[in-house]
């Protein structure tokens, strides 16, 4: 298989009517942490680990503080959120990039999403500079002609 997609769909927890933050995310966390360590955990057993690259995140993270809704909640948040890899050519046990005390901003080593697109497709062999295209006067690509390989992250 060259890709599959696993997903949890219980994540949104702005804190509507019926959720509840502190125990909803809790149950949550405990399923796809055990998941996502078995997942690991085989693939290295098996020796596969080295050439498959797991990532788990998502398209942009959750504010520190909570909302003011019916129950607390948290609202979406782009500028500052954890994405985690391994396997694949990353570098094991490594943290890179920090936020603020809080978690709101980026003060160390941020990447952006097209460097984070750049440096996938680089592990995947491809070079995105490589797959630029002309239309209507503009170049295009994956990356939207930005994104630079994080190569502190790669083993």
């Amino acid at each position: 298989m060259r890709f599959i997609q696993l997903y949890h769909t219980n994540w949104d927890s702005h804190g509507g009517p019926g959720e509840n933050l502190n125990a909803d995310f809790e149950k949550v966390c405990a399923q796809v942490d055990q998941a996502s360590a078995a997942l690991v955990l085989d693939l290295k057993q098996r020796g596969l680990l080295d050439d498959t690259l797991v990532i788990w995140g998502g398209e942009f993270g959750r504010t520190p503080m909570g909302e003011n809704r019916a129950t607390i909640g948290r609202d979406h948040h782009v500028d500052a959120f954890t994405m985690w890899l391994a396997g694949g050519g990353v570098r094991p046990g490594l943290i890179f990039g920090e936020t603020d005390e809080l978690g709101f901003g980026v003060v160390r080593d941020p990447v952006h999403v097209h460097d984070l697109h750049a440096t996938l497709l680089h592990q995947l062999g491809f070079d995105h500079e490589r797959l630029t295209y002309r239309f209507q006067g503009r170049d295009f690509r994956l990356t939207d002609v930005h994104g630079q390989v994080v190569k502190g992250i790669l083993a």
